[in-house]
């Protein structure tokens, strides 16, 4: 058992924020001085703990792509004179599932969790793209699609019958294919008559309401008041308990280091560079990647979701990576964070977009590397490049 540990509290107004889709770092830090990090995932949240914040804000995490964070790593927090918030997305959800214990939820949408409104997690679950683009949502939350209906009512946009049916058709699609021009679509077909749907239509570039981002910007301020109210410490009422599982949640999000004052990059690093050959042709896919991302942002090319979707799908399969643990496993031998696989697989999308403008172009100078490393004569005699196995 333990209690909390309130002298181990460093920073009196430091806040970590978890947020992403819903709200992005700079519309954040316009309403309080916090840092912002990527949605929060399993281990995120006991990695932070362990920086001794005054508190931490859990807006968006993720769901189904890696493992969502742990109710116990939030617990161990709190035990910790951690104050934590949620609202709006993972934030609701968890604080819903831990006002007991003294996480606060704030926002309509925590309020219909807590309250038994809404029960299932595909509410709030939306698909959006890589840390790069600014985690651009690509389909639409069904709580925000439920408030913008109720709105199109109270302003006459929308009967209750047509906004209820409406309703039904968000609510049945699988929430990666939820967003109104689908629902408008869908309805049609149905046999909605056109003139509401079309007042619909034009209603929602101003009308539709963002409950997710209300919440988050209503979470931030409490966190804010909070710090103004110059009240210390989170004193936790329950008694934390340390289990076998909570050791092995530790032991695989525990920020890890190696021996000889280096970490893992540098180690690998080192290790590369000892072999010029392995690390010239290393250096040269990098470059790759890293001109192709520079040249799509140049020309405003948008990063294309269902070809990141392809690149995580592949990438999976290459590395048997069947379930969360393997893929948790994974980035634990790796020292990557989620953050970072995201903005390898969206790198690897953008060149493999480029390879596939000009595959001459491409030959010829991957003709001419071949040159430049001395692999092409052994290539043409059927033998492996050097420094591969045979």
């Amino acid at each position: 058992m333990k209690t909390a540990n309130l002298s181990k509290t460093a920073n009196p107004s430091k806040v970590v924020l978890f947020t992403g889709p819903t709200l992005s770092a700079a519309a954040a830090q316009a309403v309080l001085d916090a840092e912002c990090r990527p949605p929060v995932a399993q281990g995120d949240v006991y990695r932070t703990a362990l920086q001794r914040p005054f508190a931490i804000g859990i807006v968006d995490g993720y769901f189904d792509s890696v493992p969502s964070v742990w109710h116990k790593e939030i617990l161990w927090a709190m035990s910790q004179g951690i104050h934590v918030f949620g609202s709006a997305s993972m934030g609701a959800l968890r604080a819903a599932e831990l006002a007991p214990f003294g996480m606060v939820g704030i926002g309509r949408i925590f309020e219909d969790y807590r309250d038994g409104v809404l029960e299932d997690d595909d509410e709030v679950a939306i698909t959006h793209g890589a840390a790069e683009h600014g985690y651009r949502g690509t389909s639409d939350a069904m709580v925000n699609i439920r408030a913008t209906l109720a709105a199109a009512r109270a302003a006459g946009v929308l009967s209750q019958e047509i906004a209820g049916t409406l309703e039904s058709i968000a609510k049945n699609l699988f929430y990666p294919l939820r967003h109104y021009a689908r629902i408008l679509e869908l309805a049609a077909a149905q046999g909605v008559p056109p003139e509401p749907l079309a007042s619909l239509r034009n209603w929602l570039p101003g009308g539709a309401v963002d409950q997710k981002r209300r919440d988050a910007i209503a979470m931030l301020e409490a966190i804010r008041d909070l710090i103004d109210s110059g009240r210390g410490p989170m004193q936790a009422a329950f008694f934390f308990e340390e289990t076998v599982y909570w050791e092995e949640l530790k032991a695989a999000a525990g920020q890890v280091r190696d021996p000889a004052g280096m970490d893992a990059d540098q180690r690998v690093l080192a290790a590369l560079r000892t072999h010029p050959p392995a690390a010239e042709r290393a250096e040269a896919a990098a470059l790759g990647w890293w001109l192709a991302a520079e040249n799509a942002q140049r020309q405003g090319l948008a990063l294309d979701a269902v070809a990141v979707l392809a690149e995580s799908s592949a990438f999976c399969a290459a590395h048997q990576l069947k379930d969360s643990a393997s893929l948790e496993r994974w980035l634990h031998r790796n020292r990557a964070s989620r953050e970072q696989m995201e903005s390898m697989l969206a790198a690897h999308a953008i060149s493999a977009g480029f390879r596939g403008r000009d595959p001459q172009r491409l030959d010829r100078s991957l003709l001419d590397f071949l040159r430049w490393t001395g692999d092409y004569d052994a290539l043409l005699d059927g033998l492996p490049p050097p420094d591969e196995p045979a």
